[in-house]
């Protein structure tokens, strides 16, 4: 494992996106976004080890970033149900109380995650529509329908006092889709204007 610095401190108006996992692997996928002292967490999975890691279950995103600053996180915020993006978070929600938001699909993947873990009870889990915009502190995200393996799965349009951000989260350019939901390009474009 690298050692982590921490960063300094931002200046006010500043933007920092901080990659927690998912750079360099397929899993353990999570981003920081911060400003202003308000994080907004987009994504929270775990990486299945392979043989190179003997008796370990599961890798989790390096949550050290924020480990001193859980009461800085203003929410959560999922693009798609699988492990590699939302399976870490029984391992977060104990110590953040912050709404989750996520397609119907995705949060009732989730939902049964947290019951095995009895988190379901204590869990403020929100769901969201394809071109809904949710204003979270400083940051409103935009939600984008993409075409992945699984259903319902988003892109993220983020706007911030700086600037704007795309966050693609999983997704495919497929003409036929089994579903008949492909990605929303008109939409992301529309947001890059």
């Amino acid at each position: 494992m690298t050692d982590v610095k921490t960063p300094p401190k931002l200046a006010p108006g500043t933007l920092r996106v901080i990659p927690l996992g998912g750079l360099g692997d397929v899993g353990r996928n999570m981003t920081a976004f911060e400003i202003d002292g308000q994080i907004a967490l987009v994504d929270c999975g775990v990486l299945f080890p392979e043989d190179h890691h003997p008796g370990v279950d599961l890798i989790l995103p390096d949550f050290r970033y924020i480990e001193d600053r859980m009461d800085d996180v203003e929410a959560v915020v999922l693009t798609h149900g699988h492990e590699d993006h939302i399976g870490a978070l029984p391992w977060l929600l104990p110590y953040v109380n912050v709404p989750i938001y996520g397609s119907r699909f995705t949060l009732a993947l989730l939902e049964s995650r947290l019951r095995e873990h009895n988190l379901d009870r204590f869990t403020d889990l929100r769901p969201v529509e394809a071109n809904e915009r949710v204003l979270i502190g400083d940051f409103a995200f935009n939600f984008f329908r993409v075409c992945h393996s699984i259903i319902e799965g988003f892109g993220l349009g983020v706007e911030t006092p700086v600037g704007r951000i795309v966050h693609t989260g999983d997704f495919k350019i497929d003409r036929h889709p089994l579903d008949g939901v492909s990605t929303d390009l008109e939409a992301f474009q529309d947001f890059c204007r």
